[in-house]
């Protein structure tokens, strides 16, 4: 899933390998090279964009679409690791200043003099539009938590055209309200997109909840035709530093620069082709044949990493600052009730050994994860009890936790033979009989991908676990895998995977308000703990770096999800030539950062 803000790593559309290659190939130089003033950048396998609305919807929140997003509407708060840390990027954002209230419980913003490219201003009625819409249609917003932003937002006063103040339901941190919140906000073209059809008036979104739902309607409508993103009026009055060119339906998008933009990063390079492919070994071939300038390379194809920097790429593995995991559907009516018992999940977990994954799948390219805090990258939010994992691998005390809570292994599956509550016994809601199998809706598209899943199949099967395969496109994975209620027809599912590239990239403080409070707006299972509730909370509202902490060991310990190894978002292959950035840990592109050496 996505940052998430970071907007998690969801959502795509499968395309024909034969067209798809076509695509790559047409419409440009197959191959620009250094001085020009184009580039072609490969995005990940079967991440395909689909939405261009700098507002995400449970059902887009791609990182590739908040990249789009974000180099057409600049954000009021740009939060990035472009500059080698993850950090305010001012450059990149409308707002120049935030200051906070000496007692935590408000913000006053102040916005650069900026200009919308059809020559209007950028004024705080912009952004007040963005958070009328977003308070009148919060369950709609997919970076939506409840008790979060908007929710915690009580108020905004427009003090004057590039001033504006927000008052908060109690005191925070600030940090945390800039990095995870505040960063959030994207101004948006009031006066260009305050209607109800094309041809309506101004319905007054600013001031009535009912046009706000109404804009919103028109405005996901819009959204919803790919076709029409180059040609429709709508998404011509932008802010950042490229527009849309072309944008196909399967995925091929060309971004060319906004000649109006009068930011602090403007386009460095005329057009941008971002190039969509349904699998990693296409673009591998994508790459050899010189089709691609910036791009990646399997984790497999490290040790020929000489035949790419032979053909003029600079390799660079790009870290993320993420983790990985399949969510359990907690609400699922069969095995929902398994997943419950913590010795259940513990059972799982320990039949997963995540350093030999690490080093065989990922051939030494990926971070074992613990926890719900990234560890791939040094920081202090980490907690011991996550470092030291608390449940190390071994399929045969997996096996004797199962068998010591009533399982008995019934030719090559643990079956409940013992139900009840008590402490030895297989636990409340799992019926005698139950058999301990599940399936994963796995996302399509990755040979790195497939071996893991099979390599875990494997392990499991020592512990006595069933563990089935099935593969999707990382939009199917998700709308088949939503969140759920037990008498739902959409809550068969298990288990999920769509952490090819990891699975929840964070924005600067990992809190985990998105992934595991109850009601999060991606917390696909249905997880839910009152003290972990708490925790969340305390890392909100505190500047303690051990209440993040606390949170982490909680976390490691409950096991809310099955931790897997993190990999590096990608391994980059770069054209030599191509300069001006470091690879953003959030695992958003920055096109505009983006130049070719002379």
């Amino acid at each position: 899933m996505t940052k998430p803000r970071r907007w998690a790593l969801l959502t795509g559309a499968a395309i024909a390998v034969s067209a798809l290659l076509a695509g790559c190939s047409g419409g440009g130089n197959a191959s620009t090279g250094a001085g020009s003033d184009e580039i072609n950048y490969a995005l990940p396998a079967n991440f395909t964009p689909n939405w261009i609305l700098p507002i995400g919807t449970a059902a887009h929140l791609n990182t590739n679409n908040g990249s789009i997003a974000q180099s057409l509407y600049e954000p009021l708060v740009a939060y990035d690791g472009s500059t080698g840390k993850i950090a305010w990027n001012k450059a990149g954002s409308v707002a120049t200043a935030a200051d906070f209230a000496k007692d935590g419980t408000s913000v006053t913003m102040t916005l650069g003099d900026r200009h919308w490219s059809d020559g209007k201003p950028i004024t705080s009625r912009d952004v007040a539009f963005w958070f009328n819409l977003i308070k009148a249609n919060k369950d709609q917003w997919g970076s939506y938590s409840a008790g979060k932003a908007p929710d915690n937002w009580t108020s905004f006063k427009t003090v004057d055209d590039t001033h504006f103040t927000i008052t908060f339901d109690k005191a925070y941190n600030p940090d945390w309200m800039l990095a995870n919140q505040l960063s959030h906000i994207i101004p948006l073209p009031q006066h260009a997109w305050d209607k109800t059809s094309a041809s309506a008036e101004v319905s007054d979104a600013d001031e009535s909840t009912d046009g706000a739902k109404q804009v919103w309607k028109y405005l996901n409508t819009a959204a919803g035709k790919i076709a029409d993103y180059a040609s429709d009026d709508l998404w011509k009055t932008i802010s950042g530093p490229y527009g849309v060119e072309s944008f196909t339906t399967a995925g091929k998008v060309t971004l060319t620069a906004n000649t109006k933009y009068d930011g602090g990063e403007k386009a460095q390079i005329g057009t941008v082709n971002l190039l969509p492919f349904t699998t990693a070994d296409a673009e591998v071939n994508a790459v050899r044949s010189g089709e691609v300038d910036y791009g990646y390379i399997n984790a497999t194809d490290m040790d020929q990493k000489d035949s790419f920097t032979g053909k003029g790429y600079e390799v660079e593995p790009w870290t993320g600052w993420a983790i990985t995991y399949m969510p359990y559907n907690f609400n699922n009516p069969t095995m929902g009730a398994v997943f419950k018992q913590l010795y259940a999940r513990q059972a799982v977990q320990m039949s997963i050994d995540q350093t030999a994954l690490s080093k065989v799948v990922f051939n030494g390219t990926a971070t074992s994860t613990y926890g719900p805090v990234p560890q791939a990258q040094e920081s202090d939010f980490v907690s011991e009890a996550q470092k030291g994992n608390p449940y190390p691998f071994s399929t045969a005390k997996a096996k004797e936790l199962l068998t010591s809570h009533g399982w008995t292994k019934q030719g090559d599956t643990m079956v409940c033979t013992d139900p009840g509550t008590s402490a030895d016994q297989c636990g409340d809601g799992v019926a005698k009989g139950t058999e301990f199998t599940m399936q994963v809706l796995s996302q399509s598209g990755s040979t790195v991908t497939d071996n893991m899943m099979s390599a875990i199949q494997s392990s499991l099967a020592k512990t006595g676990i069933g563990f089935t395969i099935k593969t999707a496109p990382v939009s199917s994975v998700l709308s088949q895998t939503p969140t759920c209620t037990s008498d739902e027809a959409s809550c068969d599912w298990d288990l999920s995977f769509f952490g090819t590239a990891g699975s929840w990239y964070f924005p600067a403080y990992p809190t985990g308000e998105s992934l595991f409070q109850t009601g999060g707006s991606a917390n696909f299972g249905s997880y839910s703990n009152k003290e972990v509730d708490s925790l969340i909370d305390a890392t909100t509202t505190s500047t303690d770096p051990t209440k993040v902490q606390d949170y982490s060991a909680a976390v490691a310990k409950d096991l809310p999800v099955i931790w897997l190894p993190s990999p590096d978002y990608q391994i980059s292959v770069v054209k030599q030539g191509l300069t001006g950035f470091d690879q953003d840990s959030l695992a958003n592109f920055h096109p505009a950062q983006w130049k070719w050496s002379k």
